[in-house]
């Protein structure tokens, strides 16, 4: 076990160097909601194989709220800049969570990540990402990968199936790569940061 995963992570370090950002996701096989004006895409785990060939210059960006990335656990090397707040005191009409974007999302990000770093940006699914690349864009970044399966990755949608739903098909959590509970506050949304 310990030779195939030293293999796996050898074969995804000599991808990253031969082509230069491990083996990104076509844009074609990405969903538009989860697109990007930039066009650059990795899955978690060529993320990871990235993040570990050039760990100096490439820097995970969690865009999810703090809760989630608290409770739900995090890539312990993940910086945590959410992307958009949940609006708790709207009640969802479509069962989805009302969000507003975090008006500090870009200073923040600019404080911790300078522009010329390859930035991996990660939310539970690749949607809320998609959009934290676009504003990171525009603000100047060229190196903003959309995480296309997140966090805790795609629901699976086959009602026979007995984890229908739930996010158990792909994703960070589930492709065995490193998670977390552990707080470190230097990597930490916290107001007093601002």
């Amino acid at each position: 076990m310990v030779i195939a995963n030293l293999l796996s992570l050898l074969l995804g370090v000599a991808l990253t160097i031969s082509t230069g950002n491990a083996r990104a996701e076509s844009p074609e096989a990405v969903p538009k909601n989860k697109q990007t004006v930039l066009g650059l895409y990795v899955t978690a785990k060529d993320a990871y194989h990235m993040w570990r060939a050039d760990p100096k210059n490439t820097i995970l960006l969690d865009t999810r709220i703090p809760a989630e990335y608290v409770f739900v656990g995090h890539a312990p090397m993940a910086v945590n800049v959410p992307y958009e707040f949940w609006r708790s005191d709207v009640f969802p009409e479509n069962n989805e969570p009302v969000m507003e974007l975090n008006p500090d999302f870009i200073d923040r990000v600019k404080k911790m990540i300078p522009p010329d770093k390859t930035v991996l940006v990660l939310c539970r699914s690749g949607k809320r990402s998609a959009r934290a690349c676009d504003a990171l864009a525009k603000a100047g970044y060229k190196k903003a990968y959309n995480v296309v399966d997140g966090f805790e990755g795609d629901a699976i949608k086959d009602r026979q199936n007995a984890s229908f739903a739930k996010r158990t098909k792909n994703g960070w959590r589930n492709s065995n790569l490193p998670w977390t509970y552990e707080l470190h506050g230097n990597l930490m949304y916290l107001s007093k940061n601002k």
